[in-house]
């Protein structure tokens, strides 16, 4: 997925309230543009989906199971909080999900993330220090992988989880690449 940059609005010769665009880096309305954000692949909702069903089952089998054997019918209802949590967690996580996305500008890169507390992550291309793609085995069983960025502040380290590998490496190869384009200059 491509992302426009914000100054191409300006190329058409649109007109904000503030004025007409200006050109990059003046301080203009092109520098304040709304960026392109790029959302999560459902592929990582699938797959916290399923680590949720599956072990909210075995806690459900062990809480239901053990006490209803060894201590009689009654104690089977201990089964019944674990499915009612499943379901709460259901929604829950494709709230965390849809909250998730990121955006590349000219300068900087966002992620942005939270339900109840919003998190806006900038990280400036030419602070980055390194940027690698990982997946473990549970995300390589899914063909999922996540894009780690880490700057010289510990605070800043960024990750954008769940990404289609073949993105994740475009993503890493095209922040790298602004990364050192950027730290000529410091």
């Amino acid at each position: 997925m491509e992302t426009g940059s914000p100054h191409e609005a300006g190329a058409t010769g649109a007109v904000s309230a503030t004025g007409p665009t200006g050109p990059e880096g003046t301080g203009g309305p092109a520098d304040k543009a709304e960026p392109t954000w790029i959302a999560l692949p459902p592929g990582l909702l699938r797959m916290r989906r399923l680590l949720l069903v599956f072990w909210l089952g075995l806690i459900t089998l062990a809480a239901g199971l053990v006490p209803g054997l060894l201590a009689g019918p009654a104690w089977a209802l201990f089964a019944l909080p674990p499915p009612a949590l499943a379901v709460w967690g259901w929604v829950m996580i494709e709230r965390n999900w849809r909250s998730w996305r990121y955006a590349e500008r000219a300068d900087d890169l966002l992620i942005s993330r939270g339900v109840l507390w919003r998190e806006e992550t900038v990280v400036p291309y030419g602070r980055m220090q390194l940027v690698e793609v990982t997946s473990g085995p549970v995300e390589r069983h899914f063909g999922l992988a996540s894009v780690q960025l880490h700057t010289a502040a510990a605070a800043t380290d960024a990750t954008i989880p769940g990404l289609d590998p073949a993105e994740a490496e475009r993503l890493r190869d095209r922040l790298t690449e602004l990364g050192e384009a950027r730290s000529a200059g410091l």
